[in-house]
């Protein structure tokens, strides 16, 4: 009769090895601005892109504003009266709920770029 315990250990062995990380997996450094895409190849343009971007506390008001004025500038095709205001449960917060039609990269740079930027943004989702 053979014995098959030296080959479970074996591999009682192997689970016990310390587990490394390749290069592969460490963090790649941001290529460009802290918000431009860093996987490009990852978005299948054209697209509609869903937004949420939530505003500093009592900033109702010049959110709805700024980000008004950030879209007709990138995309002046985009009808603002589409734009979704809707308060936090506790009522100190804002968000807009947007959606814009993307037809590449540059387009998503230049608008986290231009979020960013914005006084009256807290995030963007």
């Amino acid at each position: 009769m053979s014995n098959n315990n030296h080959h479970d250990d074996d591999k009682t062995e192997n689970l016990k090895q310390p587990v490394t990380l390749s290069a592969i997996d460490e963090p790649k450094p941001i290529v460009g601005r802290k918000t431009d895409i860093q996987n490009p190849e990852l978005w299948d343009f054209p697209m509609d892109y869903p937004m949420s971007i939530i505003g500093h506390e009592g900033e109702h008001d010049s959110l709805f504003n700024e980000v008004s004025l950030i879209l007709a500038a990138l995309f002046p095709e985009f009808d603002t009266a589409s734009i979704v205001v809707k308060p936090s449960k506790t009522g100190r917060f804002h968000s807009l709920r947007l959606n814009l039609y993307l037809t590449h990269a540059k387009q998503v740079n230049d608008l986290y770029a231009a979020l960013d930027e914005a006084k009256t943004v807290r995030t963007v989702l």
